[in-house]
């Protein structure tokens, strides 16, 4: 009964954090639609072509590291679903990293950037990697002038925001364009929604209905299956975690904040393994375990695992796909990475 109750309250709480405005609304048109608690992702819209582009170079580009070694995609592998499947992401000299590295796709649809939300869009996200000494270990300053020094990014800048002066705010604001693209429509459970009868199979349809039933839709809501709210880890039972990052409490200051972290998206989760904000689930099955046991007080029989780990690989929408950018050199102005501390 005294589990039954905490279920309850953990839900009525869940229902309340989970109303917060998303950050991209989608409207599928589809007229066969279904009537269902989730939309389908619709492709990216480019207002702005030359500034994703920009945005795209510099998101590849290893040289905003001190090191010359570690870009964006170093942690957020666009060729491994925008994560890079370690438990905590590797930083400047083999730095070990606090927390496991969220996914890049999709990120757009996330409330905050962040697993605690200290940044409030993809842009103030961008450039705290860059100035952070465990991560690329540079900074703003250093990435500005560098970047300066290089007359191809100096004329590309001019030509997509019309001054040849760079300055963080441009920087940051060329990646975010780029992120913004990273969606990925086309999920056998985006065609389903979408009315094709044939996109699931009766074992996907019945962790889907099962996912809904136990309620982790509560939590994992949206276009996008969460990122709409933070929620404590581990409602019902205490979980143990091997990362000592306290959550949303870093951001807030208040002791009723600590170990709740941005429910993260369960969009392509069959590529960003290892789960979890500390990295401890190494699989789908792990992680369904844990989240029915510590959040919902239920434990599933293994056919409902299955079942639930079925219908989350359905979930795996069409990875982004473009060219490779082609960085522009550096001259001979530009600061030369040091990859190794003395």
């Amino acid at each position: 009964m005294e589990t039954k109750k905490l279920v309850i309250s953990a839900v009525l709480l869940c229902l309340t954090a989970c109303t917060t405005d998303k950050k991209i609304e989608v409207r599928p048109t589809s007229e066969n639609l279904r009537n269902e608690p989730v939309t389908p992702i619709e492709p990216a819209v480019v207002e702005n072509p030359a500034m994703v582009e920009l945005g795209k170079k510099l998101f590849f580009d290893p040289r905003l590291s001190k090191s010359g070694f570690i870009s964006c995609n170093s942690c957020h592998n666009l060729s491994m679903g925008g994560s890079d499947n370690l438990k905590t992401s590797i930083g400047h000299n083999w730095a070990k990293g606090p927390i496991n590295s969220p996914t890049v796709l999709n990120s757009s649809m996330n409330v905050a950037q962040f697993w605690d939300g200290r940044a409030k869009d993809l842009q103030e996200q961008a450039g705290g990697p860059i100035e952070n000494p465990a991560e690329m270990a540079f900074t703003h300053q250093l990435a500005v002038e560098l970047l300066t020094s290089i007359p191809e990014y100096v004329a590309e800048f001019e030509d997509v925001f019309g001054t040849a002066s760079i300055d963080i705010d441009k920087v940051t604001r060329a990646i975010a364009a780029f992120e913004e693209t990273l969606v990925t429509p086309g999920s056998r459970f985006d065609l389903w929604l979408k009315g094709d009868d044939n996109a699931l199979n009766a074992e996907e349809l019945e962790g889907y209905q099962l996912f809904k039933s136990s309620g982790c839709m509560v939590c994992h809501n949206g276009t996008a299956l969460g990122g709409t709210s933070f929620q404590k880890m581990g409602i019902v039972k205490p979980y143990e975690a091997t990362s000592p990052a306290e959550g949303r409490s870093a951001v807030t200051g208040k002791d009723a904040d600590r170990f709740s972290f941005k429910v993260p998206t369960l969009r392509n989760v069959e590529l960003t393994y290892p789960y979890f904000h500390d990295g401890e689930a190494e699989t789908l099955a792990e992680a369904v375990e844990v989240m029915g046991r510590i959040q919902l007080g239920r434990t599933y029989t293994e056919e409902e695992n299955s079942n639930i780990v079925a219908f989350l690989k359905t979930l795996t929408g069409e990875q982004p796909s473009f060219m490779l950018p082609q960085l522009p050199p550096s001259s001979d102005e530009t600061p030369r990475p040091e990859p190794f501390d003395n």
